[in-house]
Parts: structure tokens; sequence; C-alpha cells
């Protein structure tokens, strides 16, 4: 059984800054990183923001050897190939979806699968999880943010991170989805090479002088949500923890 860390303790616009029109999204890049959901008049209602993940390969050898299969059988361009590990056994990758958070009033916490942090929408901290997927569904995990609670959050941070002993961020092609009550959803990708990281920065929101701004963050590290807050500075206290088995 694996373990990793866990706490112990306007106007509506119709367009944001840089949309894509044919498929309503914004993008969030290095080049362009942040977005105003209060310019965008997004920031009201629920943001829904996924966690979507597909496990293949990325072994030199295996594409490889795919290029020649495809050569033989085109068709199997449109299946998706199963991750391997280092060795011939498959990799079961599970990436959880959690958000550290602080509100106005000093409070500060996480959300995430483990130890069963699930929060809550409609009291403190105004975040919840909706589950756990440990398997890759379609559907992945999400997270409700409650923006009608506005007032009351200082700052979050969304971070991804495998529970497993296989580090695969670069095999799972992991994907955030960032819904808000208004206007276009705003994507970003887990896509950069740090092959022997486990956990990942993705994105943060903070609350500047009443304005909700969404900046791209995407930054890599080789150990778990300690080292996350080391690095943001929320200053928790951490302790090993575990999952059931299923």
């Amino acid at each position: 059984m694996a373990f990793w860390d866990n706490l112990w303790q306007g106007q509506r616009a119709s367009q944001f800054d840089s949309g894509n029109a044919a498929s309503n999204s914004i993008e969030l890049t290095k080049r362009r990183p942040t977005v105003s959901l209060s310019k965008q008049g997004a920031a009201t209602g629920n943001l829904r923001v996924n966690l979507s993940w597909q496990m293949r390969t990325s072994d030199i050898g295996e594409r490889s050897r795919q290029n020649n299969r495809l050569l033989s059988n085109p068709l199997k361009l449109f299946k998706p190939e199963i991750v391997q590990g280092h060795t011939l056994g498959v990799v079961n990758v599970d990436l959880d979806l959690g958000c550290m958070y602080e509100l106005t009033d000093g409070t500060k916490g996480v959300v995430q699968p483990l130890g069963n942090l699930l929060g809550d929408l409609n009291g403190p901290p105004y975040i919840k999880l909706s589950g756990d997927d440990r398997f890759g569904a379609s559907s992945g995990e999400t997270v409700y943010v409650n923006l009608d609670q506005r007032e009351s959050i200082k700052r979050l941070l969304f971070f991804v991170y495998i529970y497993d002993q296989t580090p695969a961020f670069d095999r799972t092609h992991a994907h955030i989805t960032l819904y808000p009550s208004n206007g276009p959803r705003i994507e970003i990708d887990l896509d950069e090479q740090a092959p022997q990281a486990r956990s990942c920065a993705v994105f943060s929101l903070d609350n500047v002088k009443g304005e909700l701004v969404i900046r791209r963050e995407v930054k890599y590290v080789y150990g778990f949500q300690a080292e996350l807050d080391r690095l943001y500075g929320w200053g928790l206290q951490w302790g090993r923890g575990y999952k059931t088995k299923t």
C-alpha cells in the first residue's frame, strides 16, 4: 500500500481576453498565463475544476514499434496504448486533484481525496471535492468552488499528485479544465517533461483587491504536498496518509 502526504490537522462579457471562438475555450500557457474571472463577469456561481488523464506510453522504443504497426494497420492510430513502465508490467497511475486554501479570516487547509478531506461547498472553505477517481475514468476528478463566497477566499492553489510508486506525469497526458459560471472554459495541460516528478502545482486563484485572477503555475516537484506547501508558503503541518484498498 502506498502512502503520501496528508494534512494533520458586473457586467457579463461574451468572450475571455484570448478565447478560442471555435472551441469556446481559453488555454493558459507560459506566454499567456493569467485570466481575470472578475473582468469576464465569471466571478459568481460555482467554478468547476476537472482533472482528466489518459494512460499512454511515451517510451521511445515503444513509439518506434508503434509507428511500424501503424504502417501495417492505420486504424490503430485511433486506439490508445496502455501505459507501460520500465519493465513489462503495466503502470497503474492514480492521479489525485487537490486544493490548498487560505481564507480571508486566516483559516488554511486542504481539500483532497487523501484523508477523505472533501470540503464543503456551502460553508467554509466553500470548496468541495466530488470524489476520488483511481482509474482515469472519462469523468476524472472534480472540485467545485463557491465563488458567491469570493469575499471569504484569499487564495487557492490547485495541485495534482501521483498516489502510487510510479512517477509518470510524462505519460499520463493530464489535463485540467475550469468551467466558470459564465464564459468559455479554461484549459491547462500538464505537458512539460518531468518524468520523475510526483506532484505538480497546476494553477492558483488569488483575490487581488476583490478581483479573482487565475494564474497558470505548472510547477513540478519531486516530493508531495509538503513540498508544494513550502514552495508557496502555506505553512501547514503534514503527515503520512493512506488510502483504503478498493
